[in-house]
């Protein structure tokens, strides 16, 4: 998880952007509170052996000390092996109680209103807004309601410099929205490649071609016919979840209930779309239930997705959009049609970039893929409590350090510069969010998984990212990565 704020630029060029360091920084001396507990653990063992009688006492000890040291000091895939003892024990709980395997009882039937999703979403509820049409999506644990907004936009690349300058300042004015609301929740943007049904093609010959039977207008039907389905096209959404419990007064002013949460969710809804138009983004619509479930199902199965693109009338229907079966391991997803991989972007830029710096990975042609990412923003005064903290311990720490001998080093020095300068941009005005970015890659047989996801990797290289694979938690990372639902980890 990252932070960022929202940024204003000066004049008309294009400058570049910072994110912040992913904070490692532990509870004491850089050790997290599982590594002093092992830590701990071991050296009461040690001490305990020493003044009980040392000698032998203390080899008979050594398995429990050592091991403690091996569990706090040797990483595995860059963290201490302590902390994937939770993530293992989870792991194991969820195997022995088989809840990897999902199937679907086609015969029982669903409660009203419920989604057919698998996990912890089959909680999820179904709320149709009878003013706007939009399809809501109600957590009754979490007390939250999310709606859905199709989004339409230019390709940023080929936009001038100066252009791209107004769209990232207009972009950053909508975060700065949302981060002064104080109501939301979460703000999900979702970027999908899907495949292409060949509609968009078909329909701009029938409009503009010339069916005359010659030569030509047979050879440039032909190819339509061929060249359309083959292709790729991609979808944006923006996802924006109210929170529930801080908005209770607001609801029960609006009515209480489902119909107030609604209520001031369209307040939302109604700022957050003129400030997308006034960032020249172009709103299609609050999505539909109809609308919804088809982005549901064609996540799970993706071969169905050019078929229900064609059929507007077929798979409009949430009781309907879950997968059939799903098989999760420990590093992937199988649903319907296909094979899932999820990637957490684990550490951004930490050098300035430019705006378009994720071009690498948007632009990956040949595979399927959902870019999400995931915004949560922080109260002014929430954010201000945080920073004051992380100041202090960082302080602390390095006055520790100090007393112990120990040397400073670089990224100790960039992380409370990093905090400073959120303490600077908070005064100044800005808004603070955390990003989460999250990958979902899906082929259709598992060796095109590992081909696309090494290519995915390749590309976040190039755009200066870090990516890890989420193991242990593949499933519960697929909903929040390629569902938009403003589901988080």
């Amino acid at each position: 998880m990252s932070e960022t704020k929202t940024t204003r630029a000066a004049g008309s060029d294009l400058v570049p952007v910072k994110f912040s360091r992913l904070t490692r920084r532990g509870v004491l001396l850089g050790l997290s509170a599982s590594q002093l507990a092992c830590l701990a653990t071991g050296g009461i063992t040690l001490v305990g052996a020493f003044y009980a009688g040392g000698g032998m006492l203390i080899a008979y000890t050594a398995p429990v000390w050592v091991l403690a040291i091996v569990l706090t000091w040797v990483p595995i895939a860059g963290r201490p092996i302590v902390e994937w003892i939770p993530v293992t024990a989870w792991w194991l709980w969820r195997t022995t109680g088989g809840q990897l395997i999902y199937r679907r009882r086609i015969v029982a039937p669903r409660p009203v209103g419920t989604l057919a999703l698998p996990g912890d979403a089959a909680r999820l509820r179904e709320y149709r807004d009878p003013e706007t049409g939009a399809g809501m999506i109600h957590d009754p644990h979490q007390a939250r309601l999310t709606v859905v907004c199709q989004v339409t936009h230019p390709a940023f690349v080929l936009l001038d410099p100066a252009e791209q300058a107004r769209r990232v300042t207009s972009w950053g004015r909508v975060l700065a929205t949302v981060c002064r609301s104080g109501r939301i929740a979460t703000l999900q943007v979702l970027e999908r490649t899907l495949p292409d049904s060949g509609t968009g093609l078909a329909e701009w010959w029938a409009e503009h071609g010339t069916a005359d039977e010659s030569w030509a207008s047979t050879i440039y039907s032909e190819l339509i016919d061929r060249a359309g389905p083959a292709g790729e096209r991609h979808a944006s959404t923006i996802s924006l979840s109210l929170d529930m419990k801080t908005s209770a007064r607001q609801i029960r002013t609006a009515g209480g209930g489902l119909k107030g949460a609604a209520a001031v969710l369209r307040q939302e809804m109604s700022t957050l779309n003129a400030a997308l138009r006034s960032a020249d983004l172009a709103p299609s619509g609050w999505l539909s239930p109809g609308q919804v479930a088809v982005a549901l199902r064609s996540a799970y199965d993706p071969a169905i997705a050019a078929t229900l693109e064609r059929h507007g009338e077929i798979g409009q229907s949430l009781a309907t959009a879950g997968p059939v079966a799903v098989n999760e391991s420990w590093g992937g997803l199988r649903t319907d049609t296909g094979f899932h991989a999820v990637l957490w972007v684990s550490e951004w830029p930490r050098s300035k970039v430019y705006p378009g710096f994720l071009a690498p990975v948007l632009l990956s042609t040949g595979l399927q893929r959902s870019l999400s990412l995931i915004y949560t923003p922080l109260r002014t005064d929430q954010a201000a409590r945080d920073i004051r903290k992380k100041k202090v311990e960082h302080i602390s720490d390095a006055a520790q350090r100090r007393r112990i001998g120990q040397i400073e080093d670089a990224a100790q020095t960039a992380e409370l510069d990093d905090v400073l300068q959120q303490e600077a941009d908070l005064t100044a005005g800005h808004g603070v969010l955390r990003v989460t970015g999250l990958i979902a890659v899906s082929a259709s047989t598992r060796e095109e998984l590992d081909a696309a996801v090494a290519k995915i990797e390749q590309a976040a290289i190039q755009a200066s990212c870090e990516t890890r694979k989420l193991v242990g938690q593949q499933a519960v990372a697929f909903t929040a990565a390629a569902l938009p639902l403003c589901r988080t980890l």
